[in-house]
């Protein structure tokens, strides 16, 4: 069975209001400030030093909630000029920590672990204008210090999700299968920093994977190869059919191409990101997938 990377819109719990929210302060500005923040803002992220923690617990506002806050919030952001960008509010530290925000339409969205780690993250993928207050909680008794960041374009520790649809479709092949290689165009790149995979992951990928592949194994001895053919300096990042996350940079052919060769393929699905090194615009590439040779 794969191993499931929970995305954050599962993760990340709505909230509605609960009789106990008086413990909670939600008029009153952050304990360490406010910022407006127009959609486009920049240095993003915009980070906060602040201490996580507090004596009230969080199931307080809703028994869906966890972790212990303070009755005060510790951050608030007022946001104009939403758009197509998503808001993403995490938190980094030591400690295992966690997020409880009222958003503008008086709803709590909570998340305990969904940033990696123990890092607690959560994502508004059409957010409204208006005020965020913002806790962030410690899962035990003792305050920690922690750094709240708001970004649009990626949450801190935020990874790739192959639970969500791939956004150039879906193919089914069988080993044998022609021609060799099958090609597919794709736009790499994202504003996920594939290294928080661990390993040897690198290069920036979008959440939702670019490609999927059901396979079907022969009995024969042939590899499966993934590869991408691309002038620009591309990364690839493949979920595989047992739930291991591979990695490669310029194990290709040609340039800085990747690839990556299952020597044993299992029959599964196979979820493909192909990532750009650095960080920035899409960029235009071919991916292939072939028993015969890489690009």
């Amino acid at each position: 069975m794969r191993a499931m990377i929970w995305s954050v819109a599962a993760a990340a719990v709505l909230c509605t209001s609960a009789p106990a929210l008086a413990q909670v302060n939600v008029s009153q500005s952050g304990a360490y400030g406010q910022v407006t923040l127009n959609s486009g803002f920049e240095p993003d992220p915009h980070s906060v030093t602040l201490t996580a923690g507090g004596d009230i617990e969080a199931s307080s506002v809703n028994s869906s909630c966890v972790g212990m806050i303070a009755r005060r919030a510790d951050f608030t952001l007022r946001y104009r000029n939403a758009g197509a960008l998503p808001l993403i509010f995490s938190a980094t530290s030591g400690a295992d920590t966690t997020l409880a925000i009222r958003a503008p339409d008086g709803r709590w969205y909570c998340d305990d672990d969904s940033g990696g780690g123990l890092n607690p993250l959560v994502r508004f993928d059409s957010p409204r204008n208006g005020r965020y207050q913002i806790w962030v909680g410690t899962f035990g008794q003792e305050p920690a210090p922690a750094v709240l960041h708001i970004s649009e374009i990626g949450g801190v520790g935020e990874r790739p999700d192959f639970s969500l649809d791939p956004a150039y479709g879906t193919v089914d092949l069988v080993s044998g299968f022609t021609p060799d290689p099958y090609t597919r165009a794709i736009q790499a790149g994202g504003d996920i920093d594939a290294s928080v995979l661990g390993g040897n992951c690198v290069g920036w990928i979008a959440r939702a994977p670019d490609y999927r592949l059901n396979w079907t194994a022969g009995s024969g001895a042939l590899p499966l190869v993934f590869s991408v053919a691309a002038s620009a300096d591309t990364t690839l990042v493949i979920n595989d059919a047992e739930g291991n996350w591979v990695c490669d940079d310029d194990g290709g052919n040609n340039g800085l191409n990747p690839a990556i060769t299952f020597s044993n393929p299992v029959s599964g699905q196979y979820d493909i990101w192909v990532g750009t090194y650095s960080q920035g615009a899409l960029q235009p590439s071919e991916l292939h997938i072939s028993e015969l040779y890489a690009q």
